[in-house]
């Protein structure tokens, strides 16, 4: 993402504009943020077609505190973007976002992120393919994108990939890049406690949320030297 390449928005690329592949669909989840009602189509064709609650807290906490975290005009980029919304909070804020996860996520990422910008959010939206910790170099290199923030939510969950996940992060978030990372999430496993602690120690970070109740936390981290 170069920012003399972002354009005003109309909608998405005619290349992504297409109804999901979705085998099992479970329903929609409404949500009203950023002064614009969301419709997020979810499904149940993989671990990545749900809403999280880590998700919905750094929606929220984006919404309420835009003058901390001012996206407009900033070229954001997700990783594990899953159903799109964080993405589609952050195009109504103002942002220029490259949303990203897997290839089989996509469709439904995409068809979520057109339906709720389309005609709404200043930039248009992006939409990529990212398997954590492969080819970064030669699909995002470092001399050629850069991001004023990396959103994360709810990425850290019980699988074999934090390694990955961590050298993705380290990727786009490196020491004097000024990039800022914002990473939401909800303990459920002693897998979120280890990566939080290998997280605190790569990165310089800030605890900016934490609600007890959905035992969620919310982290701003800048690379350390």
């Amino acid at each position: 993402m170069k920012k003399q390449n972002m354009v005003i928005a109309e909608g998405l690329d005619k290349r992504n504009i297409q109804e999901p592949r979705i085998y099992y669909a479970l329903q929609e989840e409404s949500f009203y943020f950023a002064g614009h009602h969301i419709s997020i189509r979810e499904s149940i064709d993989t671990c990545g077609a749900l809403i999280s609650p880590g998700a919905v807290a750094l929606c929220q906490f984006l919404e309420n505190n835009q003058q901390e975290v001012n996206l407009k005009d900033k070229a954001v980029l997700e990783i594990g973007a899953g159903t799109g919304i964080l993405s589609i909070v952050a195009c109504l804020l103002g942002a220029w976002v490259t949303a990203t996860d897997l290839p089989d996520i996509l469709p439904n990422l995409t068809f979520n992120l057109m339906r709720n910008t389309k005609g709404h959010s200043r930039y248009t939206p992006q939409v990529t393919a990212l398997t954590w910790g492969q080819a970064l170099e030669r699909d995002f290199s470092y001399s050629s994108y850069h991001y004023d923030y990396v959103l994360a939510a709810e990425v850290v969950y019980h699988h074999e990939c934090l390694d990955k996940l961590l050298e993705t992060m380290r990727h786009f978030c490196r020491p004097g890049s000024q990039t800022i990372l914002l990473w939401a999430n909800k303990i459920r496993f002693q897998s979120d406690v280890k990566f939080t602690e290998c997280f605190k120690s790569s990165f310089n970070t800030t605890l900016l949320s934490e609600l007890p109740q959905q035992e969620v936390r919310i982290y701003k981290a800048t690379g350390k030297e």
